[in-house]
């Protein structure tokens, strides 16, 4: 008798299940609000990359809770992992080909992670992706030479900075009777570096904000004490 109830309700959701997905075009979805920013954000924005077009310029404030989820982690883990003892002993130097190499690599991940960045509202790629760059530029020293000290003071004021920059941008849109964050002075010409108003410094506010707070966090991960053999 169980089976054949549960047999019932089996063959009763599956029908219920089939006339609700008949009701749905798959594959056939009306996109209005995508075809809206695909038409409009060229001439409100102004930026060249609808992608930044959008993270910036139509939800910016989305993008300002994922910059704070950032931080809330960033310190979480800074709190979880402590302070490293001075007198436990540190990693020994890398060898010749790695601090060799990553004085060649430092500057050009800066270059990289810098255009990346600036050029966010014309190209893919944008703040996040640059900011991560940049962590990884200052991360890698600490591999070829532990004993590197780290400037977390340094990192705070960047971070802190960066992340005051991104507030004030949005808090002067709103003086100027427009929305939180939305874009401020003149468009420019489609294409151009200097174009999209204030979209390029909000990305490379979020740029520094993302390298200094993943640049600090992979230093406390690398700055854990490991128990002696």
């Amino acid at each position: 008798m169980r089976n054949l109830a549960a047999l019932v309700f089996v063959g009763g959701l599956a029908f219920l299940l089939l006339v609700i997905f008949n009701q749905f075009d798959f594959a056939q979805a009306p996109m209005i609000v995508g075809q809206g920013i695909l038409t409009d954000a060229p001439d409100r924005v102004g930026a060249a990359n609808i992608v930044t077009a959008v993270v910036l310029g139509y939800r910016g404030i989305d993008t300002l809770g994922e910059i704070s989820i950032l931080f809330a982690a960033s310190v979480a883990a800074g709190l979880v992992l402590g302070r490293r003892r001075t007198d436990v002993r540190r990693d020994p130097p890398g060898g010749f080909i790695l601090r060799s190499g990553v004085a060649l690599l430092f500057p050009l991940m800066l270059v990289v992670g810098f255009y990346i960045i600036l050029h966010g509202h014309l190209t893919p790629g944008g703040g996040f992706q640059g900011g991560v760059i940049l962590a990884a530029a200052f991360f890698l020293p600490l591999l070829a030479r532990p004993e590197t000290p780290v400037n977390h003071a340094g990192l705070s004021i960047v971070e802190g900075g960066a992340g005051a920059v991104f507030i004030l941008t949005g808090l002067a849109a709103l003086l100027q009777g427009g929305e939180f964050l939305q874009p401020l002075l003149d468009n420019g010409v489609l294409g151009e570096l200097v174009s999209a108003g204030t979209l390029p410094l909000l990305y490379l506010a979020v740029g520094l904000k993302v390298g200094a707070e993943l640049a600090g966090l992979m230093a406390r991960l690398a700055d854990v004490e490991v128990d002696e053999p």
